[in-house]
């Protein structure tokens, strides 16, 4: 599978559309580069710009934008909020899939290298890609921005990792990283000063505050037995903020970088900020993500607050990304649209192909219906399957809701959960098995003129023939798991739709037997007889399982009924 890498650099340009689009026009003229996102900010006259493909197109795009930049950019007429001190001021690069850090660092390096012989700029490595421990922290090889540059350039200790190492004034210096997924993410407050916001964002940060003597902002700083300030941590760990004012939107904003969302969400510091803010006589009336974040992340942000409300967990990742964008105010200041600022959905945006399962019910008949031999029977038993597990989960909500059961939510949710797990996969099983029958089209449309090619093509059709087995093989695993919840929903779910569990029983058993048919006729072209063998005997064996549970199941419903 292709390695994928994201790569997230910062222009200090948020102001001069332009000058943007000539940058982001440099990024696409590559092939297999990705443009997910372009997200400018006047006050802070900066643009965050995202982009994903693999290592190599990746690095030559970067290269390119920052090339353009330093052609388009004057640091020295530069003035904004965020602080910065080149043109590109940051250039990280992210893995995504099929990548671990480890290999990103190399390419970080790569990327630094380049910059410097093929654009003559020059920079520092940070975070992961730090060649020195002092320079790991963004924030020291940034000290004093721009403006401390002619002088920090004279210092050895501060010379550059990669480029002339000269001061360059109209571009400045880029900071080139590999570093984890990193969420940009800004609260919103009711008040227009710095100061409070500063002190809101000295709570929360993991850094904290300088301490004092008396405890207050004026005190006189303590300093440990080295004569170094003595610092007070914040609240939340992986944490970076500052407070400050946005005149664009007339607020003031906690202006935080996430910087390992699996140790502090975005819902815990959304919330982290409004109990802080409160405490301090102020109300947070919303929040704002820069650039792009991990679907993961927005669908625990919807559990949280409906796990909060005492409301089922199973519901549609749409129910829960809107929950997300609501309770945290996403949209107050611009839309909030999932499909340009979720990374997985602004990347499937980009595909060509529409997939089954964004059709329309009745244009996935039709396509079904067609002279065409795909989808077939694997991609309608997996619609079977969902359709199973979708109508177990609509019980488990229903009964989640329902009056009088309130002590019980959590034990339907739990169920709610499950189901939507299992639909979830099914659906993707819908476009996972025509993609099988697909392979196996294209492995026998491979050359065959010479002995070599021959075997090529063999194999290549021998491995699509596997592919194409175990996709249904997994569409009859996972239908049969659907009888656990449908059976636990016939036995104590809501009265009134046991008729829903009913058919919920005969989906799942069609949806095992129809994918079973797609086992069996795919099987006869393996020669591993000893592992098709192996297959169908346990496929005999779901699909008994899959009968009897049926069968249970339906007397169940027929003495509830």
């Amino acid at each position: 599978m292709n390695q994928l890498i994201e790569c997230v650099p910062n222009f200090s340009e948020g102001r001069d559309m332009s000058i943007i689009k000539q940058i982001t026009d440099a990024i696409e003229s590559v092939d297999g580069v990705t443009l997910l996102d372009v997200d400018p900010g006047a006050g802070t006259h900066r643009t965050v710009v995202t982009f994903v493909g693999s290592p190599e197109p990746v690095i030559e795009a970067a290269v390119r934008a920052g090339r353009k930049a330093k052609e388009l950019i004057d640091m020295s007429k530069h003035k904004g909020e965020h602080p910065r001190f080149g043109a590109m001021d940051v250039c990280p690069l992210v893995p995504i899939a099929n990548i671990t850090m480890d290999e990103v660092v190399p390419h970080a390096h790569k990327l630094g290298e380049r910059l410097g012989e093929d654009a003559g700029i020059s920079g520092y490595f940070y975070e992961n890609a730090a060649k020195k421990p002092d320079r790991r922290n963004l924030a020291v090889c940034r000290a004093g921005e721009y403006e401390a540059l002619p002088n920090r350039l004279k210092d050895p200790n501060w010379k550059t990792d990669f480029g002339p190492g000269t001061f360059d004034p109209g571009y400045g210096v880029t900071a080139v990283s590999a570093r984890d997924f990193l969420v940009a993410y800004n609260v919103n407050l009711n008040t227009t000063s710095t100061r409070r916001a500063n002190a809101i964002a000295y709570d929360v940060r993991e850094k904290g505050r300088v301490k004092t003597d008396d405890g207050t902002a004026t005190g006189k700083p303590v300093l440990d037995e080295n004569g170094k300030k003595l610092w007070t941590p914040g609240s939340l760990k992986c944490v970076k903020g500052i407070g400050w004012f946005i005149e664009e939107y007339g607020i003031a904003q906690i202006s935080m970088n996430l910087t390992n969302i699996s140790v502090t969400p975005v819902h815990v510091a959304f919330d982290e900020c409004c109990k802080r803010a409160d405490g301090r006589g102020i109300r947070v009336t919303g929040s704002e993500l820069v650039g792009l974040i991990p679907l993961a992340a927005m669908l625990d942000a919807g559990k949280y607050f409906l796990r909060k409300q005492h409301r089922s967990l199973g519901v549609s990742d749409s129910e829960l990304i809107k929950i997300a964008i609501k309770s945290m105010g996403l949209d107050e200041l611009t839309p909030f649209d999932p499909r340009e600022k979720i990374i997985e959905y602004a990347i499937a945006g980009k595909e060509k192909r529409e997939r089954l399962v964004e059709q329309t019910l009745k244009s996935f008949v039709h396509e079904t219906a067609s002279e065409s031999p795909a989808p077939g029977g694997g991609s309608i038993s997996a619609t079977l399957g969902a359709m199973s597990a979708a109508l177990a989960t609509m019980v488990a909500n229903l009964s989640s809701h329902k009056r009088g059961w309130d002590d019980r939510w959590e034990e339907f949710s739990v169920w709610a959960e499950k189901g939507k797990a299992l639909h979830d996969e099914l659906l993707h099983l819908i476009d996972a098995d025509t993609d099988a029958f697909n392979k196996i089209m294209d492995a026998f449309g491979l050359p065959k003129g010479s002995d070599t090619e021959k075997v090529a093509r063999t194999a290549a059709i021998q491995c699509a023939t596997k592919g194409a087995i175990e996709i249904p093989f997994r569409i009859m695993q996972r239908s049969l798991d659907c009888f656990e919840i449908i059976r636990a929903m016939a036995d104590s779910g809501l009265p009134a739709s046991i008729s829903d569990v009913g058919v919920a029983a005969l989906a799942a058993r069609s949806a095992v037997m129809g994918a079973f048919l797609n086992v069996k006729i795919n099987a006869k072209d393996i020669k591993d007889k000893a592992w098709v063998n192996d297959l169908i005997t346990k496929g005999a064996e779901i699909e008994n399982q899959a009968n009897a549970s049926e069968r249970e199941i339906l007397a169940t419903v027929v003495t509830k009924l």
